[in-house]
């Protein structure tokens, strides 16, 4: 193969990937998982999260930002890893890059999936107010019965790596137990921090309620739009992930690489940055 039709069908950029603190760590693993061949840069905003607590107008600020940072390390595509962000990204390109949300896969695949029709959706307060889940699962199941739930304590347990704790499954039962009466059989973790804390969730729900995991139904989107070449892929041998934070964390470096080490023995790179 010559050079010109090597640049046409590989690109070695990397993949970027955003999201306010470790929640999106989440959906990295999966990337990573499904795609170890690629390169990947992970910025944690940890120097202003959580971002689930904040007006709709900052968290646009803080994601354009945080794009304009990850345009500037040459992505080919961008993963807003993050649900209450992906209610203010709109675009499906940022200066002709393809940009990618959890919210538009994660509907998808629990509309796929559930069998009653009966939906709960567990988010931040500011994803739930902003109803992004119940109207895309509606354009596509329009007789869906989708509940809602906000668990925002659930965020800072994840943080702390409280992930399968007595007082983790405690506050899972006290946000949820009224949804379980409701005959629920998916259940949309409409934050990228709460698949951290999935079994206690689980527990409360029971094994044959379905649990939809946004780093898994972004990993598919990606998956498919490498097969029709609508993202190229890496054609190098060598693969980098770094990870770069707006604020150094000793906590964050160390459960990042808790998380990733099961599915990568790529070294990672970590680095403190300003995206303002």
């Amino acid at each position: 193969m010559n050079l010109k039709t090597d640049s046409l069908e590989f690109d070695a950029r990397p993949i970027g990937v955003f999201d306010s603190g470790i929640g999106g760590i989440t959906v990295l693993r999966e990337l990573v998982k499904a795609f170890p061949e690629e390169n990947f840069i992970y910025l944690g905003d940890t120097a202003r999260l959580p971002y689930g607590s904040k007006s709709a107008e900052t968290v646009r600020k803080y994601s354009l930002q945080n794009m304009k940072f990850l345009m500037s390390r040459d992505v080919k595509a961008m993963i807003v890893a993050c649900n209450t962000a992906s209610t203010q990204v709109f675009e499906d390109h940022f200066e002709n890059t393809p940009v990618y949300n959890v919210i538009d896969p994660g509907s998808a695949l629990a509309a796929a999936k559930t069998l009653n029709k009966k939906i709960a959706v567990l988010a931040t307060r500011a994803t739930i107010k902003a109803g992004s889940y119940v109207k895309k699962i509606h354009a596509i199941l329009p007789d869906a019965e989708v509940l809602s739930q906000a668990c925002p304590l659930f965020v800072p347990l994840a943080e702390e790596g409280w992930h399968d704790d007595p007082i983790t499954n405690l506050i899972a039962f006290r946000y949820l137990q009224n949804l379980k009466t409701s005959d629920i059989d998916t259940v949309v973790l409409g934050c990228t921090h709460y698949p951290l804390i999935k079994s206690a969730i689980q527990k409360v729900f029971g094994n044959h309620v379905q649990l939809i995991d946004s780093g898994e139904a972004v990993a598919l989107q990606i998956k498919s739009d490498f097969l029709s070449q609508k993202l190229k892929r890496n054609s190098n041998r060598d693969v980098s992930l770094m990870i770069a934070l707006t604020d150094s964390s000793e906590h964050f470096e160390n459960l990042s690489s808790q998380l990733l080490a099961p599915v990568s023995d790529t070294k990672i790179c970590f680095e403190t940055v300003s995206v303002i």
